[in-house]
């Protein structure tokens, strides 16, 4: 009689990947390291740089347009520019509070301006840091000024005396910040509860722009994760020369 058969041994074979090796780990947390520090830093003099213009111009057109109108005009410009930063405010926590899911169906619907709008989502530290940080704080900096130049003209016209000067300054300046304020805190409140609608009303903009101007605000993400890619074959050397691809 022969040996009884049954089920023949299983031999398996495993095999680690290469990030599993603490070697690679530690490149690979190397290169994500340094990469993002990359992109923070050509972010950080971009945005430097588009502060420094939009600042200037902000003030040369605020100060064009309050040279020699009256006080009742003057308030009126302040109180626009403290509106340019609430909304400024709310589109840019709208775009953090935002989600993507809702974009995707919506733009696979052909809705106008999803696509943008997912760019927006995806895109929202830089989106945020523009809108509140840039936009935010030229619109604080030069509603201030601004309000100091109305309160000159107010005293001049009314030949008002120093205490009465300074009591219309602060006032002035008390209902500047407090309108600020709360401005920001109302905007916050409808960023957070409607922060989809908002950002696909953004995206709508974003789409008229690329449509009309042919301005594209945002890359299209395939060709950013093509390029990751890319570069990051590159660093792994896993990324052959062209001498030694074959034909």
């Amino acid at each position: 009689m022969g040996k009884p058969t049954g089920p023949k041994p299983q031999f398996l074979l495993l095999v680690r990947s290469r990030s599993t090796y603490p070697c690679y780990k530690r490149r690979s947390d190397r290169y994500i390291m340094l990469n993002v520090l990359n992109k923070s830093i050509r972010w950080t003099m971009i945005i430097a740089v588009i502060t420094f213009v939009l600042a200037a111009i902000f003030s040369v057109i605020s100060t064009i347009l309050l040279g020699g109108v009256g006080w009742a005009l003057g308030m009126a410009i302040v109180f626009g520019i403290v509106f340019v930063g609430i909304v400024s405010d709310m589109l840019g926590v709208a775009s953090t509070a935002a989600t993507e899911a809702p974009m995707h169906a919506m733009a696979a619907e052909k809705v106008k301006g999803a696509k943008q709008a997912i760019q927006i989502v995806r895109n929202a530290d830089r989106f945020s840091n523009f809108c509140n940080d840039v936009i935010g704080d030229i619109a604080g900096i030069i509603s201030g000024t601004a309000s100091a130049a109305v309160v000159l003209t107010i005293s001049i016209n009314v030949d008002a005396s120093p205490p009465l000067q300074q009591a219309v300054n602060v006032i002035f300046a008390s209902v500047v910040a407090a309108m600020t304020v709360g401005g920001k805190a109302i905007g916050k409140s409808f960023a957070i509860h409607y922060a989809n609608h908002i950002i696909l009303k953004v995206g709508e903009f974003f789409y008229l722009l690329e449509e009309k101007l042919k301005i594209k605000v945002f890359r299209d993400s395939k060709d950013r994760k093509r390029r990751a890619k890319q570069k990051a074959m590159k660093a792994s050397g896993r990324f052959g020369s062209s001498k030694n691809r074959k034909p």
